[in-house]
């Protein structure tokens, strides 16, 4: 480890303009890429290969071009009735914009108009008495509505009633709130093109909506306006970094400042601070463009599937690594400085002192973060690699490029007289030097009471980190003020969750067999039937019982055999009798039902094409579209019900697999749920033992690897702790919270055990050898965790959830990091050296 320290520190001492020349060369290749960094949406990235995703992705391929959507739109006065005169207006006026935006695209069927309209009793009833629209009263809207909802078929009356907020009385024709529907339904085949159409359209459709002037709330839903919020979790990104970048520069000019004395020194010292702080913040700048276009190339040959929300964390780590190291680099270069050395003496001793610690701090984090490999969740797998891309670029500048150029700029300093050499000495009698020093006395003085607490509360942590709360939703990544988050928890909230769930249920054929068959027609049927029983279905009213609200291959028959104002088709009657068919459409055992799905297919064949795909003429795959109002809380009672409801189907020998995007959200929280511990244990043990290994061979005490690795494990439990007491939930960003807390803390208490391990030879005294170990590199930690704090403190201010959380976790793992390092790593060192001291002693009385 020594020698690749040394080979370094030659390289940079032999041909310093080269190295930097290569530096830039190399960072601007790289860099070219960093700007085709694409994050993507959605569940894309969060999502573990599993049958849910896969079944997702074939329902794209199957049936993508020909999928129905719903574009829903509240229209709201919490104060107000909006079954009213105005509430009419406005309802003409909002179908008017659908209409004339998008009217071409409209899923007109003979059972549904494209356009469905809270305010639809109304006008069904003013045109049946030939009343004129314009000029109705309150009263008169409210009789008109009353009026034609009675006398509706049950489940017409119950489908309208529903357009109503739960506060609403259909009865008493009033509601604070009510919604319109639109239902769309593209003719592109490809699924991708499809959803790009369908983002234009509602775009432009919010857009037409927003034109009307009204009194009322006009609130514009679909699932792709939520996904158009994406470009504001990118804005939210940059302002976040930008503003904590800003904090950092702040705080890195106080870290770097040194005392002046005379005025030609405070000009050499005010052009250092200057420097050192541009050179730091530049090359962190470097570090983080040549791990996004290595990511953008792993991205394409295979090895990372996507940048998404958690390896935006990446440059978090890399800028509180890169500043921890540029600063500890720093500090000792300066400090040997001030012991008069000569710049390429002092630059050689800081690269092979500092130099080692930051070789086993990279070893230990990127092996620590190439531990994610193995997780299930592909971001996190992802993110795992892209830190330990971003770290070891962040050590190979460190250990290149800054002393490089600090021996360019200091070599030239120092034949011209402008070193300021007084100045460097002066680093170390700063406040957190300072600070620090004082620190020495715990672990001097009761270091078996500082590890006894320490253990108390990792024992505390431990509890909470079993109490966490697993949590995960997409919209999570929107900002919480964005209309369309903000209109979906209003569907949620008033009208459990509105129209626009729906979760899929792909029924495919057994391997090497048919899918047409009558017993997988039979359950079928049967599952049509107990979906209507589930309370996290959307069901109609009927005369013979409530019906749930899903199309399907068996609900395409039932439609054209009760046509509105019509008969059956005569050759579906036909095949009907053919099959045998009972009258809820069940079929005899040894039935043939290929002519009955044949017949339903050219009667019906929009309808029949959203619910059935065909490979060579046979039916392959079934599509059951099931409106469901489970939410996010009660995805898995939705779950366990599409499982029970579907048993029969499964057991008649199909492939039954239910997804939606709650569902595929609940995947990933299992997932999650059972990967923590697994991945937590897995980082602090390939950690652990690197450090012991390291310290086997070059002081034969592996122990002290242990000791080292002790804090952090203690400091990832603390975290934990206070995650559970502040309410923060485990989810796909704070999932990172082991790798962060281990990538941070791992650096700082290798540098306290490094530079003890040097104090302790220098000192004969311990407490002597702890204080100076404090002062110096305790220092150094200090500005490094307050600078990395400040900076990354301003993510609590976002608007987005998983980063608000973040900050916080950021701010809990380095502030404990920090605390660990400096309290309770020096108690256990110094323990552990008067231990081994005692033994020395008592060895010689034993041999004199």
């Amino acid at each position: 480890m020594k020698r690749i320290v040394r080979s370094f520190g030659s390289i940079v001492r032999r041909a310093p303009a080269a190295v930097v020349v290569a530096t830039l060369v190399v960072a601007g290749i790289l860099g070219s890429f960093a700007g085709q960094v694409v994050i993507a949406t959605g569940n894309e990235g969060f999502a573990p290969d599993n049958p849910e995703i896969a079944a997702s992705e074939r329902i794209a391929e199957y049936f993508g071009g020909n999928q129905e959507s719903v574009f829903q739109v509240i229209i709201r006065d919490p104060n107000s009735d909006v079954i009213s005169a105005e509430g009419l207006a406005v309802s003409l006026a909002v179908e008017e914009a659908i209409r004339s935006v998008a009217g071409e695209d409209l899923a007109e069927t003979p059972q549904r108009p494209g356009v469905v309209s809270y305010m639809a009793p109304v006008l069904q009833e003013a045109a049946t008495e030939d009343l004129p629209i314009e000029g109705l009263s309150d009263a008169e809207v409210d009789r008109l509505y009353g009026s034609a909802l009675g006398g509706m078929a049950p489940e017409q009356a119950g489908f309208i009633a529903g357009l109503l907020s739960e506060e609403g009385d259909a009865a008493a024709a009033s509601s604070p709130a009510a919604i319109i529907l639109a239902f769309f339904i593209s003719d592109t085949i490809d699924a991708n093109q499809a959803f790009d159409e369908q983002i234009v359209r509602d775009e432009a459709l919010a857009e037409a909506l927003a034109e009307i002037e009204t009194g009322f709330e006009i609130r514009p839903f679909s699932f792709t306006l939520l996904f158009g919020a994406v470009d504001s979790f990118t804005e939210e990104v940059g302002r976040l970094f930008a503003y904590a970048g800003a904090i950092i520069v702040v705080i890195l000019l106080f870290v770097y400042w040194m005392r002046a004395r005379g005025a030609a020194t405070v000009v050499q010292t005010s052009r250092r601070t200057l420097a050192d702080m541009a050179l730091t913040m530049i090359t962190i700048l470097l570090a983080i463009g040549m791990m996004q276009g290595t990511g953008v190339l792993l991205e394409r040959i295979g090895i990372i599937s996507a940048f998404s929300a958690p390896t935006q964390i990446v440059p978090i780590l890399i800028i509180g690594l890169g500043v921890d190291y540029a600063i500890h680099l720093t500090s000792r270069y300066r400090e040997e400085i001030g012991e008069r050395l000569s710049v390429d003496e002092a630059m050689t001793t800081a690269v092979s002192t500092v130099g080692v610690a930051l070789v086993l701090a990279t070893l230990t984090t990127v092996i620590g973060f190439l531990t994610n490999i193995a997780n299930p969740v592909p971001a996190l797998a992802d993110f795992g690699i892209l830190a330990a891309v971003g770290i070891l670029y962040s050590f190979l500048l460190m250990m290149t490029f800054v002393p490089a150029v600090r021996l360019l700029l200091d070599r030239r300093a120092e034949r011209g007289g402008r070193l300021p050499v007084e100045a460097c000495g002066s680093h170390s009698n700063r406040i957190l030097p300072q600070l620090m020093g004082r620190t020495a006395v715990i672990a001097d003085r009761v270091p078996i009471l500082a590890v006894g607490v320490a253990l108390v509360l990792g024992g505390l942590g431990f509890y909470g980190f079993t109490q966490l709360e697993t949590r995960f939703s997409f919209t999570d990544f929107l900002p919480e003020d964005a209309p369309a988050v903000e209109t979906l928890d209003i569907l949620t909230d008033e009208f459990g969750g509105g129209f626009g769930e729906q979760t899929h249920v792909l029924v495919e054929a057994p391997e090497g067999e048919r899918l047409a068959t009558a017993p997988i027609h039979n359950a079928m049927v049967g599952a049509l039937h107990d979906l209507a029983e589930l309370d996290t279905v959307s069901v109609f009213a009927t005369a013979v019982g409530p019906v749930a609200n899903a199309a399907s291959p068996i609900g395409v028959i039932q439609q054209l055999l009760s046509p509105e104002g019509g008969e059956p088709p005569p050759e579906l009657l036909e095949a009907l009798a053919e099959a045998g068919a009972a009258d809820d459409l069940t079929v005899p055992a040894d039935a043939d039902v290929r002519p009955l799905y044949a017949v339903a297919a050219a009667a019906a064949p929009e309808l029949w094409e959203t619910v059935s795909h065909s490979s060579g003429g046979e039916p392959d795959a079934f599509l059951f579209d099931v409106r469901t109002t489970a939410g996010e809380s009660r995805v898995k009672d939705l779950r366990a019900g599409m499982e029970s409801a579907f048993a029969s189907t499964a057991a008649a020998g199909a492939g039954v697999i239910a997804t939606s995007q709650n569902i595929i959200g609940d995947v990933v929280v299992d997932e999650l749920t059972a990967s923590q511990s697994t991945s937590l244990f897995i980082t602090l043990a390939a950690a652990a033992l690197v450090l012991v290994v390291y310290f086997w061979i070059q002081n034969r005490r592996p122990l002290l690897g242990i000791i080292t690795m002790t804090p952090v494990a203690l400091v990832v439990l603390w975290t934990y702790g206070l995650m559970y007491a502040t309410g923060i939930p485990f989810g796909p960003v704070t999932a990172t919270l082991a790798a962060l807390a281990i990538g941070i803390g791992v650096p700082f208490t290798i540098h306290i055990a490094r530079r003890f391990e040097e104090d302790r030879l220098e000192y004969p005294d311990i407490a002597a050898a702890i204080r100076s170990t404090a002062t110096h590199t305790g220092g150094a930690l200090a500005g490094s965790a307050f600078t990395t704090m400040a900076g990354f403190g301003i993510l609590i201010t976002s608007s987005l959830v998983p980063f608000k959380q973040m900050g916080q976790v950021t701010v809990f793992a380095i502030g404990l990091s920090l605390v660990a390092a400096i309290l309770v790593l020096p108690s256990l060192l110094v323990l552990w050296e008067r231990w081994h001291r005692r033994r020395r002693v008592s060895a010689v009385s034993s041999c004199s």
